[in-house]
């Protein structure tokens, strides 16, 4: 029952609201979203993306540099996508006697293009866009004709941080 008049000092508070405002969210651009413009597309893989420069990126990053990752990007799709669609035309004939397990290696080989395209990303991203404050991702994203999903090139604007607050 003594406990009811005793007096606690709350220091936490004061923290609390230090912590919280370093966590807000920070203004940022929508990102930009790069479909797939090619004719072949396997389990949402396009086989080439557009080279056109998007206007919003202006005075972010040089256009030649753009061009340059994107084929960088179209020709690492151009190198494994043919394969796939060889093993693909290959695992649907086959499909019927081998009860679906033919369709393995063209989802494998989808999946190692996937993460080929990732790691090329990431190593354009530490060689050159992380400095300029972007970031490019291959992202799965809901087709907007279908219901179908498909995988785009997304370049986010990293948030700045305020490097003249004090502490």
């Amino acid at each position: 029952m003594a406990d009811f008049d005793t007096i606690y000092e709350l220091e936490d508070e004061e923290d609390e609201r230090v912590v919280s405002e370093e966590h807000l969210p920070r203004y940022c651009p929508e990102p930009v979203v790069m479909r797939g413009a090619g004719h072949i597309t396997v389990f949402g893989l396009s086989n080439r993306f557009d080279t056109e420069f998007p206007s919003v990126l202006t005075g972010k990053v040089a256009p030649e540099e753009f061009k340059t990752s994107v084929s960088r990007v179209n020709a690492c799709l151009k190198k494994n996508l043919p394969v796939n669609v060889k093993w693909l035309l290959c695992g649907c004939l086959c499909c019927c006697c081998t009860v679906g397990c033919s369709l393995w290696p063209v989802i494998c080989l989808n999946k190692r293009t996937r993460r080929s395209i990732q790691k090329l990303l990431e190593w354009e991203n530490n060689r050159l866009y992380h400095k300029l404050g972007l970031h490019w991702k291959l992202s799965k994203r809901k087709c907007e004709s279908s219901n179908m999903m498909e995988y785009v090139v997304l370049i986010e604007f990293l948030p700045k941080y305020p490097i003249f607050r004090p502490d």
